[in-house]
């Protein structure tokens, strides 16, 4: 079953297949963990959003069109769930290193590599989510620009601009210089 697309798996669960949506989760669960953590900052608020993204697609399961990838129609349920936990929380998070980021080598390393990733988590959470989401989507998720589009909803044309203004934010964070507004936007 782990071998089945995603049409297939989704055919089977919408005959009552609860194996095959197993198989989805299995095959997902780590990517949408790793996003919803790179947007909320909290690996145990991430694997709730991602739990209850998966709950949610299962609920939801016939309103799936198969014109999408199964990916995007997934990723695009998270992403509400995330936007509507961070409106409820308004509030700092705290930033613990990334579990998704394995170092390899001794303490060292290990340490260096933790530390890079609490930077990278800390300057990801300085962007406005929407700058965040398309980084997390191209960077962490590998989305291709089209399927970003499809998953965020928006032009791909779009996905590129945001792409390019988030780059250039959180060049701004790294190097410490003041966090440019949009070109063409005053006061952001």
């Amino acid at each position: 079953m782990e071998e089945s697309s995603d049409l297939e798996l989704v055919e089977c669960c919408r005959g009552g297949d609860r194996e095959a949506f197993g198989a989805l989760v299995r095959r997902y669960q780590r990517v949408l963990f790793n996003v919803a953590y790179r947007i909320v900052g909290d690996p145990e608020d991430a694997r709730d959003l991602a739990q209850t993204a998966f709950v949610k697609a299962f609920q939801k399961l016939d309103s799936y069109d198969r014109s999408y990838k199964f990916f995007s129609w997934l990723y695009r349920i998270l992403v509400n769930e995330t936007l509507n936990f961070r409106a409820r929380r308004r509030h700092d998070e705290t930033l613990d290193a990334n579990p998704g980021l394995a170092a390899t080598g001794g303490p060292q390393e290990q340490l260096l590599a933790s530390e890079l990733s609490r930077q990278v988590q800390q300057a990801l959470m300085r962007l406005p989510v929407h700058a965040r989401e398309v980084l997390v989507l191209r960077h962490f998720a590998d989305l291709s620009y089209r399927e970003m589009g499809k998953a965020l909803s928006i032009p791909e044309k779009t996905v590129k601009s945001r792409l390019f203004e988030a780059r250039r934010q959180l060049a701004a964070i790294w190097t410490g210089d003041a966090v440019p507004a949009p070109e063409g936007v005053a006061g952001e």
